[in-house]
């Protein structure tokens, strides 16, 4: 069992105990379980309140003390949260009348006056212990917080942000927290008298077992295990003149940057939402020009050390179309046998060779979630691009397909003809010897390949990380793949999945 990890803070006022909830509030996740002790009035509900607010994203949400009432639930953007206050218990019975024995899985739990039932806690859980600090003021607190078992890796992690927030000045910031995405990463942005700046925490964090020849499956299909990545690829597209964020600030070995914050106006609008086409213009016309200019495999890290891109290479590809079999066909309670399967690799295999499109970049999550419109700036720099770690050398029609066959969101085939037509007229403007018919059909082949792990992807996100909001985009991928599937190089492919995958559930 992990030993426990302990530190301590001084709170000088309310703003100091807001800030350390909302830095544990970045770090923590569905399942985890927080104690907060002390005397009355040592600021447990303040405590409380302050992290329910940031979580919820309202800083005027009503929290109110459930002394009385014993707990009360909130439904927060990511996860359930339990707010308990356990100083009227007097018999263990209580708690199962009020859901905490056994304590609810898959929300966030949070206690007040634990020591009432020390039996029903658990062995992974953080304590905050709050007390009175008279000599440094009236509202002044002090802070200790406790990680066991599994927890103390994220505390001795608290421990890290805040000292990096102190070496960059921005202790004192406000937070606010902002929406993540399917990763381990998460966000806040920071507000400061000069301005404003984003904090990424990006946790190293392998994608599963060691399964892939000893590897996990993000060591295979080349995703990012840590932040370097990002810093290197963001170094590199500075480099080509493109609007990446500037980074200010770096802890590469605990993985925390503070970013340049470029907004929030996006690539769509309208509800339903809908392209913006002139924003997928100007996006298509990036990608045309960053796939027409020379672009070297290193680029550099820091002053001392540089990253290689890796190659999107034939079994990373095969590795993510394998995601179909591993995790959709089950979940459609399908199974073609193993002769079928053998088929089905085979088949990939053969295509993908074929492939010899020339390699360039590939940002990989081109996509309207990852666009930021900068309007202040000229031409193509008005794409901003902010989720880029993923970048490996591979085929350029990849990232055309990532944008124009949006997972999220439904792109009208018309205007995906119109951005595809856009791309060819440019880089044959840029080079008379681009091959359109190839490219035509590399766009057919990585639109299956993308989608094909995509379907395998949001099924692997509901069954085993518990996210089943990622199931209702299937239906708009199995129609992007079907669309891909109807090109003549991929006929046989075409006969295959006919054959052996169901459509997803509407």
């Amino acid at each position: 069992m992990n030993s426990p990890a302990t530190f301590s803070v001084a709170l000088a006022n309310e703003t100091a105990t807001v800030n350390l909830m909302a830095d544990l509030a970045l770090l923590i996740g569905a399942g985890d379980v927080i104690t907060l002790s002390g005397d009355l009035g040592a600021g447990k509900t303040a405590a409380a309140r302050a992290m329910i607010r940031y979580l919820a994203g309202d800083d005027t949400l009503e929290v109110p003390s459930p002394t009385f009432t014993l707990a009360q639930s909130y439904e927060l953007p990511s996860f359930t949260l339990l707010h308990a206050d356990l100083y009227r218990i007097n018999d263990p019975g209580e708690l199962e009348e009020i859901g905490l024995s056994p304590l609810p899985e898959g929300v966030v739990t949070l206690i007040e006056w634990p020591e009432r039932a020390t039996h029903a806690l658990p062995a992974d859980r953080i304590d905050i212990a709050l007390s009175h600090r008279p000599a440094l003021g009236s509202s002044a607190r002090a802070a200790e917080i406790t990680g066991h078992g599994k927890a103390a890796a994220q505390v001795a992690r608290l421990a890290a942000l805040r000292r990096f927030l102190e070496r960059a000045d921005y202790d004192h910031a406000r937070r606010q927290r902002m929406a993540g995405d399917a990763s381990v990463r998460s966000y806040a942005r920071l507000y400061r008298d000069d301005g404003v700046v984003i904090l990424m925490n990006a946790p190293r964090r392998p994608d599963g077992p060691a399964i892939y020849r000893g590897k996990s499956y993000s060591a295979a299909v080349h995703l990012a295990e840590d932040v370097r990545p990002f810093v290197a690829i963001a170094n590199g597209l500075l480099a080509q003149g493109l609007s990446a964020p500037a980074i200010h600030h770096t802890d590469l070995e605990n993985g925390f940057l503070i970013l340049e914050d470029f907004g929030s106006a996006g690539f769509i609008e309208g509800t339903p939402p809908q392209p913006i086409a002139e924003r997928y213009q100007m996006a298509t016309d990036m990608l045309a020009a960053l796939h027409h200019a020379p672009l070297p495999a290193t680029v550099p890290l820091t002053p001392q050390a540089s990253y290689t891109i890796p190659a999107f290479d034939t079994e990373a590809m095969l590795i993510e179309i394998g995601l179909m079999l591993e995790w959709y066909l089950p979940d459609r309670n399908a199974d073609p046998g193993p002769a079928a399967r053998d088929e089905f690799i085979a088949l990939w295999h053969a295509l993908l060779a074929r492939q010899t499109t020339a390699s360039t970049w590939v940002l990989r999550d081109f996509h309207s979630p990852n666009l930021i419109w900068l309007e202040d700036r000229p031409d193509i720099n008005k794409v901003g691009l902010i989720d880029f770690q993923d970048a490996v050398l591979g085929p350029p029609s990849y990232d055309l397909v990532s944008l124009l066959q949006d997972a999220r969101l439904d792109v009208p085939e018309s205007l995906e003809l119109a951005m595809l037509g856009r791309y060819i007229k440019a880089r044959r403007a840029a080079d008379a010897a681009f091959d359109a018919v190839a490219f035509a059909e590399s766009y057919a082949v990585m639109s299956a390949q993308r989608n094909t792990r995509l379907l395998g992807t949001f099924a692997r996100l509901n069954r085993r990380d518990g996210k089943p909001q990622y199931l209702r985009h299937q239906p708009r991928i199995w129609a992007y793949l079907n669309r891909s599937l109807a090109h003549p190089a991929l006929a046989v492919l075409r006969d295959w999945y006919r054959n052996h995958v169901p459509p997803p559930q509407s």
